[in-house]
This record gives structure tokens, sequence and C-alpha cells, in this order.
């Protein structure tokens, strides 16, 4: 097949959420509207303003990860290893010296090793630079789930790993799925991965008023995207990470195959540090992008997986923006927004987000956005209100925005 023709598939997932560390427990929460938000147990949070998250469920990083390597890493490359070495089992793709160079790994995060980072600086305050540790580089930097995960297997193909804030995921998935599409790579293990829930990470966002600071009490109610009473996101962790193959090399090897990355867009709204262009004028192109990308019209579209933060600009931008990209299909497309039950995860959000668009067009579900008790009447898409919904979806989208703009749309098609 000629370069630039080739079709990619994926052919493995691996997840690390605060709804489920199995694709199995993540996928059976999900569609049944489990929220994963939680008042926060990792440190003393009382003097904050915002007092919950979305911390990660049932995870054992022994699982995965030697008692003494786990000391040079921040919880953010825990999450992220797992949820590669997860991809690479599901996929049964076996990495050796014949093909090495055609496999490459594309791992991102929005922030890397926050808490690892806060952890030295107090070191540092209190006892002076000596007593730094000579792991504090490499155990925060964002590059090294990608960079720890070539060690592991001998992957000498790219390795990269992108940072563009909450569109990271995304990126770094559709990114790796060019290299394949071009021909320099058979195989690509992409996704992100973060662990942003710490004093700094909560207090940041609590002082951009990004978050929601009113379900201290009642977590599970916090992230209500497109209701009338939303009123900021919730912080979660965790990783989501695909492995994506050209579809020739999949059938080769007897790969068990998804589904098809049939499309993928990128663009900048140039507008804002933190908000979405008003109208949504740059996720409304980014999505045209994607559809073009992969040759199909607006009416073909079962399923969005939104961005749908709970936010209220960012929310109403989105609907906007769908209006503007699907024009009269809007109204008949189903939309949700799965972090209503895992939280906002920043630069892994795209990663598992793509999961959860990959899970329901195999099993036809389509996950419900809960907590949407009140719409906001200018919110007046098909969200999916609250309970699952059987629904045979041939292609799906993912959407990712990020602060400075930043925006990233891929298609998914049904094998």
């Amino acid at each position: 097949m000629a370069q630039g023709q080739r079709k990619v598939v994926v052919t493995g997932l691996g997840i690390v959420s605060p709804v489920g560390s199995t694709v199995k427990s993540a996928w059976e929460n999900i569609t049944n509207g489990f929220s994963g938000i939680k008042r926060i147990e990792a440190f003393d949070a009382s003097n904050f303003s915002v007092q919950i998250s979305g911390p990660v469920l049932d995870f054992n990083v022994d699982d995965f990860i030697d008692s003494k390597e786990q000391k040079k890493m921040d919880k953010f490359i825990h999450y992220g290893l797992a949820a590669g070495i997860m991809a690479i089992e599901d996929s049964g793709i076996e990495i050796n010296e014949n093909n090495s160079n055609l496999v490459g790994v594309s791992i991102g995060s929005g922030i890397g090793g926050l808490p690892y980072i806060e952890k030295n600086y107090e070191v540092f305050m209190k006892n002076g630079p000596r007593r730094i540790s000579p792991f504090f580089v490499p155990s925060s930097i964002i590059n090294m789930v990608s960079g720890n995960l070539s060690i592991k297997y001998g992957i000498k193909g790219p390795n990269l790993s992108l940072v563009s804030a909450c569109a990271t995921g995304t990126h770094s998935i559709g990114e790796a799925a060019r290299l394949i599409k071009h021909g320099y790579v058979d195989c690509m293990i992409a996704g992100g991965a973060e662990m942003a829930t710490s004093p700094l990470g909560i207090g940041g966002f609590a002082s951009a008023k990004a978050l929601c600071a009113s379900h201290n009490d009642n977590p599970e109610m916090a992230s209500k995207p497109w209701d009338i009473e939303r009123d900021g996101f919730v912080l979660g962790d965790g990783a989501g990470v695909v492995v994506i193959e050209e579809e020739e090399h999949a059938k080769k090897r007897g790969a068990n195959i998804y589904c098809e990355i049939a499309g993928y867009g990128i663009n900048s709204d140039a507008y804002h540090m933190t908000q979405p262009a008003a109208g949504g004028l740059g996720a409304a192109e980014c999505m045209n992008y994607a559809k073009k990308d992969a040759n199909i019209n607006s009416e073909d579209v079962d399923y969005v997986n939104a961005h749908g933060t709970s936010t209220p600009a960012g929310d109403k931008a989105e609907t906007d923006a769908i209006k503007k990209s699907f024009a009269e299909h809007a109204y008949k497309v189903a939309i949700s927004s799965t972090k209503s039950m895992t939280g906002h995860l920043l630069g892994a959000a795209g990663g598992v987000e793509a999961i959860f668009t990959i899970l329901a067009l195999k099993y036809n579900i389509i996950p419900p956005t809960i907590n949407l008790n009140n719409p906001d009447p200018e919110c007046d898409l098909d969200y999916v209100p609250k309970t699952a919904r059987e629904k045979v979806i041939n292609y799906a989208l993912s959407n990712s925005f990020g602060f400075g703009g930043t925006n990233g749309t891929l298609v998914f098609k049904k094998s």
C-alpha cells in the first residue's frame, strides 16, 4: 500500500483510572454510571477550598514495577508504565531484534512529576541542596514514561512525549497514528499519564477558579457537564495507553483488532490562555479536520465522547462547536462526557477517553453523562443523561481541548 494510505488499527488497551485500573472494571463502572470522585486522602486538604478529586481505583504498582525501581519514579510514571504494560500484553505483540526499530512510544503528560517536585523542594528547603535525590530529574520529567517503557521492552523506534495540556493524550495517539500511516513505523504505544492531585496541583487550579469547590461534602455529584449548576471540573489521576498498528501488520500476526483510527484533527484557537474561543470556532474546525481526514460526513458519526469538563465556558463552547461542525445532525448524534465519572485527567484524559470511545464502538454501548439533573438551556443536545444507551456505532469521535487553545479530535471506525 502506498505511503500515506496505510490503515491504522487499535490492538491493545491499558488503563489506570478513578473508575478502575483494568479495562474490564473501568468499562463496567463507566457503563453503570459509577462515580470515582472522592474526598482527598493523599494529603491534608482541610485548608483548601477544594477537597475532592478522582484518585485511581484498585491499582497495585507492585504488579508492574519492581519495588526498587518504584522509588526512582513519580506516580505519573507508575501509572503510565502500568497502562503501557497492560496495553502491550493485551495486544500480544512481541518486540524483538527483528522489529524493535519499527515500534515506537508516544506517551505524554500535561504536568508530569508534580508530587516528586514538591517532595524534593521540601527536602531542599529543610536540609539543603546536597539532600536532593539523585533521581529527582529522571523521576519527574515528562518523557520518562516513554523512556522507561522503551527500555523495558527494547523499543528502538520513535521515543516521544508530547505536552499539550488537556489534549496531550489525544495528540499523542493522533501523531503516533500519523507515523504509522506514513510508513515510518509499523506499531506505536501511545497515550497519556497524569498524577496532579497534590497540594500544588489542587491549590493552583483552585486559585484559577477552574475546579468545583461546591461539593466537598458530596463529591460524587461534583462533575456535572452541561448542567446549569456546573461550576468547575474535578481533578483526576491515571493513565490511558493504546497499542496501534498498521492494519496488515496486525492481521499478519493474528492480532485482535478493536477498531480503526480513521481520522485525526489538530488546530489552535489562537484566542486565550485558558478560555475557549467564543462560539467554539476552533473546536468546530478541529472536528471538521478530523472528519475530512476520515473521509466521512457529519451524518456518519454516531457518537461523540466530548471533552465535557463541567466548566461553564467550556461546556457551552463545545456545544456551540458541535452545532457548527455537525449542523442539523448535532441534534441527532449521541454525546456524553465520561469526565462526569472520572473527573478531568488532564494529559491522560485523551488516552482514557479514547479507550472508552473504542469500547463504545466494540460493544455498541454509549456511556452516560451522570449528574445531568438540570440541563443548561444553552446546552440542548443529546448528552445521554444518567444511564448508558445501546446504539449501533460505526463512527465515533473523541474530543480533547486544552489550555493555550490547543485542540485535538480522533475519529474511530468500527472494524
